[in-house]
């Protein structure tokens, strides 16, 4: 899988993360590392919405900035997460196609674990009416 990967700040933890994502066999391409939280959450929510990435990951200190910033690209939705079972919540209810999380607030076990269900959990196709119900910004 192509995976967008953005930050706005190069840290040991997203080091690991790319390096995790590589190991797995995904492709990844680095949209912004160390670019302003406003422009790595648009660059990995543009990525994902023209169909470079199949999925985005995204990061900032607490994660609340990059995920504002990649939902307001249309066809984004990036969930802010804390641990697996809302990442794994995130794709199979929601279908997110951007994970986000916080640097200060994670460790590499915690973003591992978040990783893992969010790239192989499907979406539920019962749940998809209710996630087109609401519209992305213009």
């Amino acid at each position: 899988m192509r995976i967008a990967f953005g930050t706005d700040e190069r840290t040991a933890l997203t080091d690991a993360v790319v390096e995790r994502l590589r190991r797995a066999g995904h492709e990844v391409a680095v949209v912004a590392d160390g670019a302003d939280w406003p422009d790595a959450g648009r660059a990995v929510g543009e990525a994902v919405a023209s169909g470079e990435a199949q999925r985005g990951v995204v990061c900032c200190t607490t994660g609340t900035g990059v995920s504002i910033a990649a939902n307001k690209v249309r066809g984004v939705r990036a969930a802010l997460c804390t641990d697996a079972a809302t990442a794994e919540g995130a794709r199979r209810w929601n279908d997110a196609n951007v994970l986000a999380f916080g640097l200060r607030l994670s460790t590499e076990t915690v973003v591992g674990e978040m990783l893992d269900v969010f790239l192989h959990t499907d979406a539920d196709p019962s749940e998809a009416p209710l996630v087109g119900r609401v519209e992305p910004p213009a």
